[in-house]
């Protein structure tokens, strides 16, 4: 099976275009059964052309979709869309079921939340869910992993947990998470795995 993660930044690249079609491009090189998408707009405002992009994006790719919003806002006039942004999942797979859970930032930081989707691969139930960490605030991740554990707590294997996790694989918040949940990377990824930042990527965040 293969899963993608991907911070699509609203469809804004490296350049600073707008290009949905590129973000769509990009995924479907890949060819992934499940993709946990981060930064997402759903009608959020003009920087995205107000665009259904988890919407978009299903139709444009050929999957199923599910949307959970970080933030939910009220729309800018009456009978319009709410205006959202957060995490995404595109399956290959229909989605049986799906649950959203804002995520703690105990210092004010944007909110942040969890996204889990259900499918059936090869005939078995498996948990696929997304996040995006703070990114200014160590103490936040903490606190957003903790939550995070809580759910993985409750939740039968086999899950697969990807995301923008704004933290490299030493740290406090990103062991916590590898304590309880196999390194994809670790167990079957080649090279470095760097991934930040886009230009010249020298790190691992995700």
């Amino acid at each position: 099976m293969r899963v993608l993660s991907y911070n699509i930044h609203h469809g804004v690249g490296a350049d600073g275009r707008l290009d949905l079609e590129r973000t769509a491009r990009a995924i479907a090189r890949s060819a992934p059964e499940l993709v946990g998408l981060q930064e997402v707009d759903r009608h959020y405002s003009a920087r995205s052309g107000f665009v259904d992009q988890p919407g978009w994006l299903g139709e444009r790719l050929g999957m199923h979709v599910t949307f959970g919003p970080a933030l939910d806002r009220s729309p800018p006039s009456p009978g319009a869309p709410r205006r959202q942004y957060g995490n995404a999942v595109l399956a290959g797979p229909e989605i049986m079921g799906w649950r959203n859970l804002l995520l703690p930032r105990p210092e004010g930081g944007e909110q942040r939340a969890l996204l889990e989707a259900l499918v059936v691969v090869d005939g078995r139930p498996l948990r696929f869910l997304t996040t995006h960490l703070q990114n200014g605030s160590a103490t936040e991740r903490l606190a957003q992993v903790a939550a995070i554990r809580d759910v993985l707590a409750g939740l039968p294997p086999p899950v697969v947990l990807v995301g923008d996790l704004n933290a490299q694989p030493g740290a406090a918040e990103v062991r916590r998470l590898t304590a309880v949940l196999d390194d994809a990377w670790v167990t079957a990824g080649r090279g470095r795995g760097a991934t930040y930042h886009a230009a010249a990527p020298t790190r691992r965040i995700d």
